[in-house]
């Protein structure tokens, strides 16, 4: 049973790096965590990616500044800034599209980075008024401070709201920000800053 014990604990201490980099990433970006065996085998990539990192750096300062060898706990300390850096650039190219928009552009793929149509749909339109579609018939026009990554869950957070009215626009007077639960929300147009005049419905 010791045996196990120290077997586990020498494992996650391998992984440690890897574990708290998929920690960094999925805070960062809105894909879901994925399942316990899906989540080992990310960490394993990162923790890997890390290591040789760290190997590498190691290895050139020992050689630039002579030294024979590291203090105990410098490698894996290190490793863990390495893996947390790598989950940085890694959460800034998914939520910025580029590895794929590169791709798109070579036209060897033609998906995105993005975890879903609706995120990819906020995240390239994020300068943008919007109008939401009510599924009670209402449509409610505005800025969007923020949105939810899921259709089915959240709320947007909406300023200079107006409820668009046949022909007409009708303030909110009072009324900073407004939160919408998504899953009242049918539809969403999105209308560029500066155009004054909103689509009305025929």
């Amino acid at each position: 049973m010791d045996w196990a014990t120290s077997e586990i604990v020498t494992v996650l201490a391998f992984l440690l790096p890897g574990l708290v980099a998929a920690a960094v990433f999925y805070s960062l970006t809105a894909y879901s965590r994925p399942n316990d065996l899906g989540l080992v085998v990310q960490a394993l990539a990162f923790t890997v990616a890390a290591q040789a990192i760290t190997w590498i750096v190691l290895a050139l300062t020992s050689l630039a500044w002579e030294v024979d060898s590291w203090p105990s706990g410098v490698e894996t300390v290190f490793s863990v800034f390495c893996a947390i850096f790598l989950a940085l650039v890694m959460a800034w190219l998914v939520n910025h599209d580029f590895a794929h928009n590169i791709l798109r552009f070579l036209e060897i793929t033609r998906e995105t980075s993005y975890p879903s149509e609706w995120y990819g749909a906020f995240a390239e339109n994020d300068r943008h008024y919007v109008v939401l579609h009510l599924k009670n018939g209402n449509r409610l026009y505005g800025w969007p401070e923020k949105w939810p990554s899921r259709p089915d869950q959240g709320h947007f957070q909406l300023s200079e709201c107006e409820w668009l009215v046949d022909d007409e626009r009708r303030d909110l007077t009072g009324v900073s920000v407004l939160l919408v639960p998504a899953q009242t929300v049918d539809m969403i147009e999105f209308i560029r800053a500066g155009q004054s005049e909103v689509r009305e419905e025929e």
